[in-house]
C-alpha cells in the first residue's frame, strides 16, 4: 500500500512540476506541439527515476530495477482504462525461441502466408519489455493492420547483463524465426521478413540484420530492415544532433552516454570523458570516417557545428582496449564496413529533428545508400525521442500517431 501511495504521490508532483516548468521555464522548440504534455511526460519519468534511486538508497534493491516495477504499475493502471478486446482476431502468447522468450502476435485469419515481423523494442538497453504497455499495443496494431505475425523479443536487460548479452540473445530468437520450420508453422511467407526496432532496439535491429546478411548459412534472410531513431555509435557524442539536443527531454545526452557506458561495462566515472569524446582519439582515422558527419550530414543539419576531438588522460588512452565493444560492430552498427552494408536488405530510418540520435540515423541511411541498399529515410522536423510510441492516451501526441501510420505504410508497400 506504501508503494501504491507514493506512485501517486510521484504522479502529482510530477504534474505539479510540469506545469510550473511550463508556465516559468524556457519553452521546448517551436515545432514540437502539446508541450504541456510533453513537460508532464518528462517530469512523470524524471519523478518515477528519483523514487527509484532513494529506495535504492533504502536498499531496497537497484534503481533501474525499482524503476521498472514502478513504470509496470503505472502503465498497468492506464492498461486497465484503455484496453480493448481483439475480438478473437489475434493470438497472443509467450514462447522461448532458442531459450529466448519472445511474445507472438498471430493473425487467426484464412488465407495465403503473411508478412512476419521480428520487432526488438527500446529502453536504453535497461527498460522495456514486449508487455509493457506502448509495446504490447504497437505490436498488437501492426499485426491487425497489416495481417502480420510480429514476434516481439524480451531480451535480458541492464543491470542483469551487459554487451554482447542482448544482442545474442536476438541474433539467437532471429535465427530461430527465420529458420523454414518456425516460418512455415507461423504461416510466414519466407520472402516477407522484416527486422525492425526503436532506439536501443534500433541498434540491435541494425547489428542482427548486418550479422544475418552475412552469414552464408542461413537460408532464410531478413528483407528489409525498419529503424526508428536508432543508436548506433559511441564514439562522438558531439555530433550536431547531440550538441542541439544535449539538454532535449525524453532523452538527453547525458542519459544516453549513461546508457551507453552501461551497456559496455565501463566504468560510470568516465562519462565526463565520453562528453569531451576523449574515448575516441585513439580511434583509427579509417573507423571515425565511417561516422564523419561533416562529410556524411546534409549542410542544414551540420549546421554552424563544429567537430569535437579531445585529448584525455593518460589513461583515455588505453580505453579501447578496456571498452573493447566501442568498436565492435556489433554494439555499434554504423562502424560497419562498405562490404557489409551491402548486403544488408532494403531500409527504412525513421528519425527526429529535436533528438540526440538523428544524426545516428541520418548518417546510417547515407552510408547505406553509398553502398547501393535502397532507403528511405524519413526525418520529422516536429518529432522528438521515443515520439513514435506515444500513440495512446493520456500521452498520444499528434507526430507519433503519424509517424507509427507511415511506417504501418512503408512496411505494407515494401514487405
Amino acid at each position: 500500500m506504501w508503494l501504491l501511495s507514493a506512485v501517486i504521490a510521484a504522479s502529482l508532483a510530477a504534474s505539479l512540476a510540469a506545469a510550473v516548468r511550463f508556465c516559468l521555464y524556457k519553452p521546448l522548440p517551436a515545432a514540437i506541439r502539446q508541450q504541456w504534455k510533453l513537460w508532464l511526460l518528462d517530469d512523470m519519468i524524471k519523478t518515477v527515476i528519483r523514487l527509484a534511486r532513494a529506495m535504492e538508497w533504502l536498499g531496497l534493491g537497484h534503481h533501474i530495477t525499482a524503476s521498472r516495477r514502478t513504470s509496470k504499475r503505472l502503465e498497468g493502471t492506464v492498461k486497465k482504462l484503455t484496453a480493448g478486446p481483439d475480438a478473437g482476431y489475434l493470438a497472443v502468447s509467450d514462447v522461448a525461441f532458442d531459450g529466448v522468450p519472445v511474445r507472438i502476435y498471430q493473425p487467426q485469419t484464412e488465407g495465403q502466408l503473411r508478412r512476419g515481423l521480428l520487432y526488438i523494442h527500446g529502453g536504453g538497453w535497461a527498460y522495456g519489455s514486449p508487455r509493457d504497455g506502448a509495446y504490447d499495443q504497437g505490436s498488437r496494431k501492426m499485426s491487425k493492420e497489416l495481417d502480420m505475425v510480429v514476434v516481439s523479443v524480451d531480451y535480458r536487460l541492464y543491470p542483469e547483463s551487459r554487451f554482447p548479452t542482448p544482442y545474442l540473445d536476438c541474433l539467437a530468437a532471429a535465427k530461430h524465426f527465420l529458420s523454414p520450420e518456425v516460418l512455415a508453422e507461423y504461416g510466414v511467407d519466407p520472402q516477407r521478413v522484416a527486422v525492425s526496432g526503436d532506439s536501443a532496439g534500433g541498434n540491435l535491429s541494425a547489428a542482427i540484420a548486418q550479422e544475418i546478411a552475412m552469414d552464408d548459412s542461413m537460408r532464410v534472410k531478413f528483407s528489409v530492415q525498419a529503424l526508428i531513431y536508432p543508436v548506433l555509435q559511441a564514439l562522438d557524442f558531439n555530433t550536431p544532433s547531440y550538441q542541439q539536443n544535449r539538454d532535449m527531454v525524453i532523452l538527453n545526452r547525458s542519459a544516453m552516454v549513461q546508457f551507453w557506458l552501461q551497456y559496455l561495462g565501463a566504468d560510470l566515472s568516465l562519462k565526463s570523458h565520453f562528453f569531451a569524446n576523449q574515448h575516441s582519439s585513439n580511434v583509427a582515422p579509417e573507423l571515425m570516417a565511417r561516422l564523419d558527419w561533416t562529410a556524411l550530414l546534409r549542410p542544414k543539419h551540420r549546421n554552424d557545428y563544429l567537430p569535437v576531438r579531445g585529448e584525455g588522460p593518460r589513461r583515455m588512452e588505453r580505453i579501447l582496449d578496456e571498452v573493447p565493444g566501442l568498436l565492435d560492430v556489433r554494439a555499434a552498427p554504423l562502424l560497419a564496413g562498405p562490404e557489409v552494408l551491402a548486403k544488408c536488405p532494403r531500409a527504412y530510418i525513421m528519425t527526429c529533428e529535436h533528438d540526440v540520435l538523428r544524426d545516428d540515423g541520418l548518417m546510417y541511411a547515407r552510408r547505406l545508400n553509398e553502398a547501393g541498399v535502397p532507403v528511405t529515410a524519413e526525418n520529422y522536423s516536429d518529432g522528438f525521442h521515443a515520439c513514435f510510441s506515444l500513440t495512446m492516451w493520456p500521452f498520444a501526441f499528434d507526430v507519433g500517431v503519424r509517424a507509427f501510420a507511415d511506417y504501418v505504410r512503408w512496411l505494407r508497400d515494401n514487405l
